[in-house]
């Protein structure tokens, strides 16, 4: 069995988040998303947005930008931007500064790096709080940020496992509006229902950073009244119909068994 299966989250430090570091992280990634609608294709499902998280250095990289394959990424061990180039690489730390600061350095360094259009910070989504010019990033909690780096890291690791496990044709993407990780598949077995998973931020559904299942056929999410109670987790049919699992409930092993029972049972429907 893989270690990473036996860790525990740090239910302490959950129960103690620093709530404004947290929105902080989550605004980080707005300038990798920018990037995306500023230089990429758009797709209709929003994926020229979407984020890779990379564990072995726990950071988000946008995807490739230009031809020579620059990205834009968020570094969560030093609370830096990094511009990842093919003839520079740069790295600005986020710590007292402000977003028109940040805008100001990529925009320049975009500019250095020869892109075809100008980086705009243009969302086509609204955020849950309000980011003006004066916004000063503050590194206010080191031990904040190493739990939302390991909350990160385990979710990546616990879908990138699953998804191999069950044969899904999915990435496993940081989707910066709502910053969940997450994967959408067909079942291998039953190609008419899909099936989307992940991990979330506390949200209207629950307060804590929650893993999450939820099943569809034919683009209608499924029913959740009807079907037998998980073990662990919880199903949900309220706006949001599907199962869930507060990460602070469990560890790994403990969330790949909540998603293979609720699986079984939408798998069954």
């Amino acid at each position: 069995m893989p270690e990473f299966y036996k860790l525990d989250f740090n239910n302490s430090i959950l129960k103690q988040m620093n709530t404004v570091l947290r929105n902080q992280v989550h605004s980080a990634s707005q300038y990798l998303a920018a990037a995306g609608i500023s230089f990429l294709e758009k797709k209709e499902d929003d994926s020229h947005t979407n984020l890779q998280f990379k564990v072995d250095n726990a950071t988000l990289y946008t995807r490739p930008l230009n031809e020579v394959g620059d990205t834009l990424s968020f570094n969560y061990n030093d609370f830096s931007l990094v511009w990842n180039g093919n003839e520079k690489h740069k790295v600005f730390r986020l710590d007292g500064k402000s977003h028109e600061q940040v805008l100001k350095w990529i925009q320049a360094t975009t500019s250095e790096a020869n892109l075809k259009l100008p980086y705009r910070y243009q969302l086509h989504y609204e955020l849950p709080y309000e980011i003006t010019d004066a916004f000063t990033f503050r590194l206010s909690d080191l031990s904040t940020l190493m739990e939302l780096k390991r909350i990160r890291t385990l979710a990546q690791k616990v879908l990138e496992v699953f998804v191999k496990e069950q044969q899904l044709r999915s990435e496993v993407r940081v989707w910066p509006h709502h910053f969940d990780t997450g994967a959408f598949a067909p079942l291998k077995n039953k190609t008419d229902v899909s099936i989307s998973l992940g991990m979330a931020i506390p949200d209207t559904i629950c307060d804590d950073h929650y893993f999450y299942i939820a099943g569809y056929k034919e683009g209608n999410a499924l029913v959740t009244t009807h079907l037998p109670a998980l073990s662990i987790g919880k199903w949900m049919n309220d706006g949001f119909k599907g199962a869930i699992l507060p990460v602070g409930v469990g560890n790994s092993s403990k969330v790949l068994s909540f998603y293979k029972e609720a699986l079984s049972h939408i798998s069954n429907v």
